[in-house]
């Protein structure tokens, strides 16, 4: 099997294609815009521009995991326009044309973000409900992916990835967005074993499933990932917070009880 991870020098891709190397049945096919050389081949291209000389990158491909774009949740429309909507648009264009069978497309947890200081059970059928441009762009992205496989018959499959940190990705109560954050926090482990399965587990269709770790208190279902992939985590988190953290959530509750969703800037405290 041949995997193209996008974004392969980000954090994300650089986990995915350590996970997909340990198996000796996956060929990797690694494509990224920056990055440090290393020893690994790497098809190094500007995505947000469409260019036959990368989308060659996609022939005899089975699989694409699309990880590239902006990644920052405090980023602009601009940003996340041409990072994320329109990246995607041209890496969903190269894999129809390529024949890929399979598209795996990093999503995120913002694209529920406005059930923060909810009770609801997060399932893949909840009504999105984004509170910031890159949550926005994330749920465009995948309806374009949905579109794209309903016309192609290429499967889709849209991961809401849950709180990964760059590096050792320790859970604590330095995380960003309180409690909501940590109950969210997804481990290198199990980043790794959802990568895989949405690789190699049989898969047909479109779906968009939750990923994140076995976390105490969390409101996010995995069932429909643990049904589709045969995704189960491994690892669990219970959530602490610091007096100052605390005091933190209190204020973030009453800023989004205050302040309507997808304003240009919070009040205070974008992180969290």
């Amino acid at each position: 099997m041949r995997v193209l991870v996008t974004g392969a020098t980000g954090n994300l891709g650089r986990k995915a294609v350590g996970a997909l190397s340990t198996r000796d049945d996956v060929e990797v096919v690694r494509i990224a815009n920056d990055g440090p050389d290393d020893s690994e081949p790497l098809v190094r291209a500007d995505l947000a521009a469409y260019h036959p000389d990368w989308a060659a990158a996609f022939r005899d491909v089975d699989v694409v995991v699309h990880l590239a774009g902006e990644p920052s949740p405090n980023a602009s429309w601009g940003s996340v326009l041409h990072s994320n909507v329109d990246l995607t648009v041209n890496v969903l264009r190269a894999a129809d044309e390529s024949r890929v069978r399979r598209f795996v497309f990093a999503s995120s947890n913002w694209v529920l973000a406005g059930y923060r200081f909810t009770t609801h059970r997060l399932t893949s059928t909840t009504p999105p409900r984004p509170v910031n441009p890159y949550g926005a762009s994330k749920l465009l992205a995948e309806r374009v992916g949905l579109g794209t496989a309903a016309r192609t018959g290429m499967a889709f499959l849209a991961l809401r990835i849950g709180y990964c940190q760059r590096g050792d990705n320790v859970p604590g109560p330095h995380m960003a967005f309180g409690r909501w954050g940590q109950e969210m926090w997804l481990s290198n482990e199990d980043w790794a074993h959802a990568v895989q399965q949405a690789c190699t587990a049989t898969f047909g269709g479109s779906a968009v499933v939750n990923i994140m770790s076995d976390n105490t208190g969390m409101r996010w279902d995995l069932g429909d990932a643990d049904r589709l992939i045969g995704y189960r985590p491994r690892a669990r988190h219970t959530p602490r917070l610091t007096p100052t953290r605390r005091l933190e959530d209190a204020a973030a509750r009453l800023r989004d009880a205050t302040r309507r969703p997808m304003s240009p800037a919070p009040i205070f405290g974008s992180r969290w």
